[in-house]
């Protein structure tokens, strides 16, 4: 594995309604703390300067942990959720990738993984460098996936951790944000990445996994300075809409 850069430190442990078309910028860029980053409409984050690829909130093995509580659901969703982060690395070739907390939907999930899946993980590995941050779910991942496990990696000016504080230059996740909008005469729910130009909170990426209304009280304690923007996953782009039009 490719040693790290000493600049990284490693802490280890659509149409809309009238009044919202004139918030609506079509890109897909924004920027965090004077950082110039690339939203993918995958829900992944690309730091072209560095070559870094963040995903955040995999929650593998959800539908099996599920299963083991007696509520069936498709047992597809870490095929599911390997086979787009593939794709979105084939995208970018990263020298780097960060998944943001949460990789594993519980403490053993990483137990769960069949052979092929493990086999889809190791290749995506090959010949980059790759940080499992520690999350809520998965607090104490194992040594054996590949990579290094850490608490936050901190490059420049720009942090990533799993759960958001609000800290200038923070990149986290956690708290899956969606926004709601209207659209032709009906509400609209799409997976989006929260910023304020100074902190971001990236969506969830995994298959089978929900999200919080970014007008929710838990976004207004992280971003208390106005300018919070939903940049929302559309079909074909992003879209820039402010907080305050989504409902």
């Amino acid at each position: 594995m490719p040693g790290l850069d000493p600049g990284i430190h490693v802490f280890l442990c659509v149409a809309m309604t009238e009044n919202t078309v004139r918030a609506i910028f079509n890109h897909s860029a924004f920027e965090v703390a004077g950082v110039t980053l690339t939203a993918d409409l995958s829900g992944a984050l690309f730091w072209q300067e560095q070559r870094l690829l963040v995903v955040s909130d995999l929650h593998l093995e959800k539908g099996s942990s599920f299963a083991a509580r007696g509520v069936l659901l498709p047992p597809y969703d870490t095929v599911a959720t390997l086979g787009r982060l593939a794709a979105v690395i084939a995208r970018h070739d990263p020298r780097m990738v960060i998944a943001l907390g949460d990789s594993f939907h519980d403490r053993d999930a990483h137990e769960r993984l069949s052979a092929p899946d493990r086999e889809a993980l190791s290749a995506m590995q090959a010949r980059r460098d790759w940080i499992w941050i520690a999350g809520n779910h998965d607090p104490a991942l194992p040594s054996d996936l590949g990579g290094v496990v850490a608490n936050e990696v901190a490059i420049g000016t720009i942090t990533f951790r799993h759960e958001p504080t609000g800290a200038s230059g923070e990149i986290a996740g956690h708290l899956h944000p969606k926004a709601r909008i209207a659209t032709r005469g009906r509400a609209m729910e799409r997976r989006c990445f929260a910023c304020d130009g100074e902190r971001a909170v990236m969506p969830a990426f995994g298959a089978y996994t929900g999200g919080l209304s970014i007008r929710d009280p838990a976004f207004a304690k992280i971003f208390q300075t106005p300018g919070l923007m939903a940049h929302v996953l559309g079909d074909n782009k992003l879209h820039a809409i402010a907080a305050s039009r989504c409902y």
